[in-house]
């Protein structure tokens, strides 16, 4: 199954706070559970004016449906296509 990166334009989004940080994510694994489980989010980060997303999903559309119900912008979509890390120097 693909893994994609998304790039969410939020300003402020740094300044966030936990509790909101917990509504967006309560509102985002409600959307995933009824999309069913095709579609898993893996982990955030969270900078000054960007969330940046990992998910793994079967295409683009699956992404882009599970913004629009949970009313997440979708600025940019990236398939991961390898990863690497300090052992793929070894």
């Amino acid at each position: 199954m693909p893994k994609y990166v998304i790039e969410r334009e939020i300003p402020g989004a740094g300044a966030l706070t936990a509790e909101q940080l917990q509504g967006i994510s309560q509102t985002s694994c409600g959307v995933l559970n009824r999309m069913g489980p095709q579609i898993q989010w893996l982990q955030s980060y969270v900078t000054d004016d960007k969330v940046y997303c990992v998910y793994i999903a079967p295409d683009e559309a699956s992404i882009k449906e599970h913004a629009s119900q949970g009313g997440f912008p979708t600025n940019k979509i990236a398939e991961v296509k390898t990863i690497i890390d300090p052992t793929t120097a070894e």
